[in-house]
């Protein structure tokens, strides 16, 4: 849809929404073309004016090159350096030459960002033991029995590395990889943790989240405009409404305009839903935006906050998305594919039968429009909580102004 939308080419579509750059490694491989196979075979009389720039040395390496690679197998660059001394120029000068061709591989990488744990084998027997060797032991008993590999080894500075490994051997200690711990709105989230969560709502907030929980029950496809004046309490409809999705087995999608917002929005989150959060933006490493991915697209992460390119978040059993500041323009991509990621979140919530929050104190005129159209329930918050008064709003008309006071407009 969003290709034929926007008039985008299929592949840059899917590119963005997939983390290829931590997933996918490129480079490339040298193998010998048939003039390269002539010259090897043949020697060097014919080719001998085409390389008369070349030192002896140099050619020899040439030779060395097309020998190390006659077999027709394919080689990279650090494997032909090492087998034969040939840098990157030397190789590249036999690509022009056409006794070589350099082709672009691309191979899958493990992204998995993981970290050792060691592990105290209780049921292990005590063979006669050394004062490192113990100090480690009594380390880890005084943890609970694990410890990650790289906070022994700052406890234990004076210990050397190899003391450990001689305790794996033993069977006194075993080393289990888990996955390192994703640091969101400051908060280092451990995977799975999950906290329970109260909302105190006014009326107006009830209303609000009665009127979502209505349309998630019924199911199918519900757009909704949430047009709350500023201080109304719009965050916590959110939460709310999220809380009621989380209990009905399914996942939700948050949107923010600016990254900038990420860090407030996500440690609120985190506070609320725990681990079951992920977060994704461009200014996550590869292997950070991977890391999350993966976790949303097994079902471990089913609240998921970001930019306008978490849009594309693989979601499981997606039930509630929610556009905050959805007038924001920072929802509209400058490159391929042109998208607006507000009008994309609308769309997949069509797709996938689910409902769609848009939420603004300042409506953009075409969600505005929709409501009065009947195409989106529009959802008013007009109450500050607390009844705090809206600030004191003065019309003056500068014309008036500048002739009272003598000034030139």
């Amino acid at each position: 849809w969003i290709a034929q939308y926007y008039v985008a080419p299929l592949g840059d579509v899917l590119r963005g929404m997939l983390p290829l750059a931590a997933e996918v490694k490129r480079h490339f491989v040298y193998r010998i073309a048939e003039p390269g196979r002539k010259v090897l075979y043949e020697g060097a009389a014919k080719g001998s004016s085409r390389r008369s720039k070349l030192s002896p040395e140099e050619q020899n390496r040439e030779y060395a090159v097309l020998n190390y690679l006659e077999g027709g197998e394919q080689a990279k660059l650090s494997a032909l350096r090492s087998a034969t001394g040939a840098n990157k120029s030397l190789l590249e000068g036999m690509v022009r030459k056409k006794w070589l061709v350099r082709e672009a591989v691309a191979e899958e990488r493990d992204a998995r960002r993981l970290e050792k744990v060691a592990v105290l084998e209780v049921d292990a027997r005590l063979p006669k033991l050394n004062e490192n060797q113990m100090a480690i032991l009594a380390e880890l008993a005084a943890v609970g029995g694990r410890m990650r590999v790289r906070d022994l080894r700052q406890t234990l500075a004076g210990v050397p590395a190899s003391t450990l490994g001689t305790l794996v051997k033993r069977g006194l200690v075993t080393i289990e990889e888990i996955a390192e711990d994703f640091h969101m709105g400051g908060v280092a989230l451990p995977p799975g943790k999950k906290y329970a969560h109260e909302h105190s709502l006014n009326e107006t907030q009830m209303e609000a989240v009665g009127t979502i929980a209505a349309a998630m029950a019924k199911g199918g496809f519900a757009p909704h405009l949430l047009y709350g004046v500023t201080g109304s309490g719009k965050t916590e409809v959110y939460f709310a409404a999220m809380q009621r999705a989380l209990e009905a087995g399914r996942s939700e999608l948050l949107l923010v305009p600016e990254i900038g917002l990420t860090p407030a929005m996500t440690g609120q989150l985190v506070a609320a839903f725990g681990g079951e959060v992920a977060l994704l933006h461009s200014q996550l490493t590869p292997d950070e935006r991977a890391e999350q991915w993966h976790r949303i697209r097994r079902g471990e992460a089913r609240v998921v906050v970001g930019t306008r390119s978490a849009v594309f978040a693989p979601m499981v059993r997606l039930g509630l998305i929610i556009v905050d500041e959805e007038h924001d323009g920072s929802y509209k991509q400058e490159e391929t594919p042109r998208y607006h990621g507000r009008d994309v979140a609308v769309m997949r919530a069509k797709f996938n039968d689910a409902v769609v929050v848009l939420g603004s104190a300042t409506p953009s005129l075409e969600s505005w429009a929709n409501a009065e159209k009947g195409r989106y329930v529009r959802v008013e918050m007009r109450q500050r909580v607390a009844d705090r008064p809206l600030p004191a709003v003065e019309l003056v008309d500068m014309r008036n102004e500048v002739k009272e006071t003598g000034q030139e407009q």
